[in-house]
């Protein structure tokens, strides 16, 4: 599958087949994390991957009680290392670093037949209790990725003319 494909079918899933996710498909997937750019090349995270049926139920339940995120057959959480870095543009690398690895993972999820959500809505303090993370350390993303069991969403996206502007902000 070429990488525009992928872009165009990706969608955010949120039902998922109980058949688990076969272990080539996802080594894909974290391979595609392994190989993302991060600032300095310093690849400051762990993914933790939650196969374990009642840590998924707890990532859910930590996760405001979105179904789907405790019925999927995988969650990957994405930790940031060193949560503590900030780039010279004052943004902090964490964020962006994750943000690439995860995208990454979505994209290379597609491309093997399954599906993705990105849960940004947790509980920190209690996801990291579940997954037993350090306390220098940060989630950034929870990912949770199976067969897709429903369509997705349509993708509604804004022109391209209301999102880009060029040489100066407008």
């Amino acid at each position: 599958m070429e990488v525009k494909e992928a872009i165009l079918k990706r969608k955010s899933i949120r039902g998922y087949k109980s058949t688990p996710v076969p272990e080539d498909k996802l080594n894909a997937v974290l391979e595609a994390a392994r190989m993302a750019p991060s600032g300095a090349n310093r690849q400051p995270w762990k993914f933790v991957v939650v196969r374990d049926k009642e840590k998924i139920k707890q990532l859910g339940a930590a996760s405001g009680g979105q179904a789907h995120v405790g019925n999927c057959p995988v969650i990957i959480a994405a930790v940031a290392t060193a949560p503590e870095n900030m780039m010279m543009c004052e943004v902090p690398g964490a964020p962006v670093d994750l943000s690439i690895a995860v995208d990454h993972m979505m994209l290379a999820a597609v491309d093997e037949g399954l599906g993705t959500c990105w849960i940004g809505a947790f509980r920190q303090d209690k996801a990291r209790e579940i997954l037993n993370v350090p306390a220098k350390c940060k989630l950034i993303a929870l990912l949770t990725l199976g067969y897709p069991d429903d369509a997705g969403r349509p993708k509604d996206r804004k022109a391209i003319s209301e999102i880009v502007c060029y040489d100066t902000y407008k």
